[in-house]
């Protein structure tokens, strides 16, 4: 997929590596990388752009109208803390809702959801929910303000 370039190769790939339909309104700009694939289901009208990070094994899903900025990482795996079970992964799903923006090199981490209209400011590192209508920034991001 990541040396394709014609619009519609790329998403009849991408449907092939999720298993589901990837809408023809769906844009993805290459390179994007994922580990599994078949967790993740894309919604219409959705943008990613370049050098994004999926990790699904927990599951993500990505809802209609929203846009995926540069280096995006949506990372549903996790470790636990204790060295002595550190190499064990705990996947958690990431859910982000209609018309949600996530900006430039944002990192989304396990077991959160991005509300309905929010903002994630580039840079910024998600590791609790979003509510609807806000922005939220920083590491760890906090909301800035509601829309």
């Amino acid at each position: 997929m990541n040396n394709a370039t014609e619009p519609s190769e790329i998403r009849n790939l991408l449907s092939q590596i999720t298993a589901t339909e990837i809408d023809e309104s769906v844009a993805v700009f290459t390179p994007l990388y994922i580990n599994y694939g078949k967790h993740t289901k894309i919604g219409k009208n959705v943008f990613i752009n370049f050098d994004c990070v999926f990790l699904d094994f927990g599951g993500i899903t990505i809802e209609d109208n929203v846009l995926i900025a540069p280096k995006v990482s949506l990372l549903t795996e996790g470790h636990p803390i204790e060295p002595e079970n550190r190499h064990a992964l705990i996947p958690k799903p990431i859910h982000i809702k209609k018309n949600a923006w996530i900006g430039a090199g944002a990192t989304i981490l396990q077991g959160v959801t991005i509300g309905e209209n929010a903002v994630v400011a580039s840079g910024a590192v998600v590791s609790k929910d979003v509510p609807d209508n806000t922005v939220v920034g920083g590491i760890p991001a906090k909301i800035i303000k509601t829309i």
